[in-house]
């Protein structure tokens, strides 16, 4: 049996690492931002919030960290986020799963300009297919807002927001190229005049990929092709309203390795993702502002020549009060959500629910005092109700120190396929959790630290039951079904922090968790209990010099705790130049240790790679 690695040895091993690589450096891993002006988020409360006031834990991903990282996947973004772990089968546009503070893939809920993206097959975002050539800006917030947001949010919320119109004349373009014939352009259009703003975007990706099953009967590569196309377009009716419109659509056709095919089979995957949304805001007053949105989300999963397809469709109507009262601001939602899925291994073809819910809140600040407190009702035409809260409370002690305390309460409803299908039981309940935390924070100019301490526990959590006799409604003719048999607790503290000194960007984050199941004492699968990101930057004769080090400790990929993943430790370079006022170069090195490990057994990952860019952004 391997002995596990002691966590202060592997901690000190990385920083000896990262000091080796002082010199080598990378411009990727801030994931705050440096400017002394707080940048306004949403995610934390569903109305416009300056940063440094919000009293969750949020971290901003702006489009300028997104362009000089030279990442190409969201899934890579995500992976070096505080509190934030990552599984793939394979390369970038593989079966991805997102775990926020060792929580389920399927507790985070996910939005696209506002649009919710879900999956009522397996659960969750299909994260391999919202593309990064799209995105703006991300905001990640850790930690349950089902009184916000209703089902899903169990563990956090991640918004991911496509450029948004501006006034003047903003073409963009960025090409390309990287191992493993990787290929990339992309291109944007930002403008407006008047009373009418735009931002269009398109954009073509490729790769030949790499073998991603190894031990598989058929070692082809498994590369990928990716076409998206996002739009958005406001009109303001008058000084006080505004009508937005946003569209987003991405086909990726990538390649798999099904059970059992053998060569020449070339198995192939198709999804295709597509978000479109209208909101109308109007401002009736000094203290009291509206917004209506109508959205859809669709995805959208079929394979071949083994044949599988899934569809998922989420539709959504959100009315969104705010007013001004009592020294703060309530908010009041009223919102629909119909859910349909057509799935083949469902004993129906087509099937569907709807949430009605009715939402308050209340952000105040008192002094050195802040609260926010939330309250929400669903009622879903499966289950019945489901009453969910929050309350936030933060005191500054000082000017630069803030001390934060929390508690919630959310719940993720039964998929319609664990509902329904072959193996589904009808009388599934949602999954519940209770969630407290404490933090404390720092923030002087553009120095920043933070502490947080949380226990999420998730009752009713719905596993598979296999073996004959474990499913007495007798549905389906296999022996095994789903079933609320689950219990889990996710515990843990995240540190993190950033510093300029001088011109040097540091930054870094720290995760100790401990995601078990309380039944079984086993930790849960995928989820390490330890992993860490140090990265800084550096100007040097008008290059941006980076290096970043990212570790992930041990963990095991199965709920059993038979077959381990080994812990890893990631070097990643990069350097940008601007060529002129318009033109950019950009060329990043992953893994430049070419580092063999592995973040789902049997499935490989990328060696040695760079990836080399050019942006063209001209001013107005």
């Amino acid at each position: 049996m391997q002995s596990k690695p002691c966590p202060r040895l592997a901690f000190k091993a990385l920083a000896s690492t990262l000091c080796a690589s002082f010199f080598c450096i990378d411009a990727s891993a801030q994931t705050q931002p440096t400017s002394i002006l707080s940048p306004v988020v949403v995610t934390a409360t569903r109305t416009d919030t300056g940063l440094s006031d919000v009293l969750s834990d949020i971290t901003l991903i702006d489009r300028q960290h997104i362009e000089s990282s030279g990442v190409t996947s969201l899934s890579d973004v995500l992976a070096h986020v505080p509190g934030v772990s990552i599984s793939q089968t394979g390369g970038p546009a593989s079966t991805t799963g997102v775990f926020i503070r060792g929580a389920e893939s399927r507790f985070t809920a996910v939005f696209v300009d506002g649009i919710r993206v879900d999956t009522q097959s397996t659960g969750g975002a299909p994260w391999e297919a919202i593309p990064l050539a799209q995105v703006d800006h991300i905001e990640v917030l850790r930690g349950p807002a089902a009184a916000i947001y209703g089902s899903d949010a169990v563990a956090g919320v991640v918004q991911v927001f496509t450029r948004q119109g501006q006034a003047g004349f903003f073409p963009a373009l960025r090409l390309g190229v990287g191992s493993y014939n990787t290929t990339e352009v992309n291109t944007s259009l930002r403008g407006g005049e008047g009373r009418v703003d735009y931002a269009l975007g398109l954009a073509q990706e490729s790769s030949a990929g790499f073998n991603a099953q190894p031990s598989s009967t058929n070692p082809d590569k498994d590369g990928f092709r990716s076409r998206s196309f996002s739009a958005r377009l406001g009109l303001k009716l008058d000084a006080r309203q505004k009508i937005d419109l946003s569209v987003l659509d991405n086909v990726v056709n990538a390649g798999y390795d099904a059970y059992g095919s053998v060569p020449p089979i070339k198995d192939m995957a198709k999804q295709h993702l597509q978000t479109f949304g209208v909101n109308w805001s109007a401002l009736w007053s000094d203290v009291w502002k509206t917004r209506i949105g109508v959205t859809q989300g669709s995805d959208r999963y079929d394979s071949s020549p083994s044949l599988y397809i899934t569809q998922t469709q989420v539709n959504t109507l959100l009315f969104h009060n705010e007013l001004k009262l009592f020294s703060g601001v309530i908010s009041a939602d009223a919102e629909r959500r119909e859910d349909r899925l057509q799935n083949d291994g469902t004993a129906t073809p087509n099937t569907q629910r709807s949430q009605n819910a009715v939402a308050l809140g209340y952000l105040s600040q008192l002094g050195a005092h802040a609260f926010q407190v939330n309250a929400r009702r669903d009622a879903d035409s499966l289950f019945g109700s489901k009453s969910t809260g929050a309350l936030i409370y933060g005191l500054t002690l000082t000017p630069q120190w803030r001390a934060t305390a929390s508690t919630a309460t959310a719940f993720r409803a039964p998929t319609l396929y664990q509902l329904y299908s072959d193996y589904g039981v009808p009388g599934l309940m949602p999954e519940s959790s209770n969630n407290q935390e404490l933090g404390l924070r720092w923030l002087s100019g553009q120095d920043r630290a933070s502490v947080v301490v949380y226990q999420n526990d998730v009752h009713n959590l719905i596993n598979y039951v296999s073996g004959a006799g474990a499913c007495l409604n007798g549905v389906g003719p296999y022996a095994g079904c789903f079933g609320n048999t689950g219990h889990a607790k996710m515990s843990g503290t995240t540190w993190s922090a950033g510093t300029l000194l001088g011109l040097v960007k540091l930054s870094g984050s720290l995760d100790m968790m401990n995601p078990k199941n309380q039944d079984s004492g086993k930790y849960l699968a995928r989820r390490a209990r330890e992993q860490s990101t140090l990265a800084l930057q550096v100007p040097w004769s008008g290059w941006a010099l980076g290096s970043e080090v990212q570790y992930v400790g041990e963990r095991y990929d199965d709920a059993a705790n038979t077959v381990r993943l080994a812990p890893y430790s990631l070097i990643n370079l990069s350097a940008g130049k601007a060529i002129n006022p318009e033109w950019r170069f950009l060329a990043r090195a992953n893994n430049v240790t070419n580092r063999q490990y592995q973040l789902a057994n049997g499935y490989a990952t990328p060696g040695f790679n760079v990836y080399v860019g050019l942006n063209w952004a001209p001013k107005d």
